[in-house]
């Protein structure tokens, strides 16, 4: 299977603009551009045959230039990722399998992405995402998140057969009383990292947003308001935290996350 990453970046982000430029901080007091950073880590993922990075600025573009990695430049009209990823396809060669690893998610650990491979090697869906269990201690903290009025992280809930049956930006499924007395709770954190066929992408960019995708700021959920099955692959969390550079204090936390990870 001829597997492709392709690595969306904006440069006008709403909560921090610039963010593939910001220089990160790794395990040896070297500074890279989080671009630089979200490259490597792409490229540690095994049984891909390229990576490039999908964007419409000419600053991230330039930026790229000593990663000595290829830009496939696409339209600012791209509402997210996904429709990025669809544009760029079509300057892909005869890819079987486009991965979507986010510029932003530096600390994804390359055995999410290869577990994402490996169960598209099945042909009976067209979509796959990771997700990972939370401890209950997790899942509180999510809790006072959400009490407080932030979005601390997207959860989902499968079927039997471990495909999703919905994605949101609140906790689910519903947590009655006792719920959370184990260590280990119900609730799995989706990780934003897709891997699609071709079709899927087509299929994507020519259906219109749907009223929950834009309710719950979430992308995938267009591909079930479609009706495409979006299977749900659950993988080992990493010893260190997982954390996206979203907003300037997370900085600190991702730079202590790359030393704790021994990433240069």
């Amino acid at each position: 299977m001829n597997a492709v990453i392709l690595i969306p970046a904006r440069y006008q982000s709403s909560r921090y603009p610039g963010k593939p430029l910001v220089g990160l901080k790794g395990s040896t007091g070297v500074v890279k551009p989080l671009i630089h950073r979200s490259v490597e880590a792409a490229r540690r993922v095994a049984g891909v045959s390229g990576v490039f990075v999908v964007t419409d600025d000419e600053r991230i573009a330039d930026a790229c230039l000593p990663a000595r990695v290829g830009v496939i430049m696409t339209s600012s009209e791209c509402r997210n990722g996904t429709e990025r990823c669809a544009e760029a396809q079509s300057q892909l060669h005869e890819a079987d399998l486009v991965i979507n690893f986010q510029g932003d998610a530096l600390l994804t650990p390359k055995h999410f992405v290869e577990a994402l491979i490996e169960r598209m090697q099945r042909v009976d869906v067209d979509v796959a995402t990771p997700a990972i269990r939370l401890r209950s201690s997790e899942v509180r903290a999510l809790q006072a998140e959400e009490a407080a009025g932030r979005v601390g992280g997207t959860s989902v809930v499968t079927d039997s057969e471990g495909r999703a049956l919905y994605f949101s930006k609140r906790l689910i499924p519903h947590l009655p009383a006792g719920s959370l007395d184990g260590e280990m709770s119900p609730v799995r954190l989706h990780v934003g990292v897709y891997a699609y066929r071709p079709s899927a992408l087509t299929a994507y960019a020519q259906t219109p947003p749907s009223e929950l995708e834009r309710l719950e700021g979430l992308e995938q959920l267009r591909f079930l308001d479609r009706g495409m099955p979006v299977a749900v692959v659950d993988v080992e969390p990493p010893p260190f935290a997982l954390r996206e550079l979203n907003n300037p204090e997370d900085v600190a936390p991702i730079e202590e996350a790359l030393a704790s990870a021994g990433l240069e």
